[in-house]
């Protein structure tokens, strides 16, 4: 399936955040399962993985589990991983078996693309990490959405495990 790309004169998705540790912690925060069920979710939201399997090809499947808004279900594949460095993954709207569904049919804006790419770029800054996500979504509905939102609130809450020592090698 083709990736839908926002229009060219889109602003698409562009977030650093500064994380107080190292590259390999953070890295592995967003590639180790049991560390990512606890802060890869919008506040108030859990998310529970079928499979996951990082490595170039490999695949997940995904439910953020929101008690307002119900269960949104996501596929995608690693297209790219770079350990330490980078990681690239297609995230599309699906439903609980993993077939996939138009924005609507997922409860999500008709502006909101059905498959998105997302990468992340890690990058050593002193004792810290930065770190860049650049997702093939419009920046302006996904800050209408939350979506924008979420992503900071999720790195902020990653940093917060990652300082009281909850994220570990």
């Amino acid at each position: 399936m083709e990736p839908v790309k926002s229009k060219p004169t889109e602003k698409e998705v562009l977030i650093t955040h500064l994380f107080n540790a190292p590259v390999d912690l953070v890295f592995k925060s967003w590639t180790d399962p049991e560390l990512l069920v606890n802060w890869y979710a919008p506040d108030g939201c859990t998310i529970e993985y079928k499979f996951i399997d990082v490595k170039e090809g490999g695949s997940f499947h995904s439910c953020i589990h929101d008690p307002v808004h119900g269960e949104c279900w996501i596929v995608g594949t690693y297209n790219e991983v770079v350990f330490g460095k980078k990681l690239v993954f297609t995230m599309a709207l699906s439903n609980q078996a993993g077939e996939l569904l138009e924005s609507a049919d997922a409860g999500k804006s008709e502006d909101w693309p059905k498959e998105t790419i997302t990468t992340v770029t890690f990058e050593p800054f002193g004792n810290q990490t930065k770190l860049t996500l650049h997702q093939t979504a419009p920046e302006a509905e996904a800050k209408k959405t939350g979506a924008y939102q979420s992503w900071i609130k999720m790195f902020n809450r990653l940093n917060g495990l990652i300082a009281h020592g909850e994220a570990k090698f």
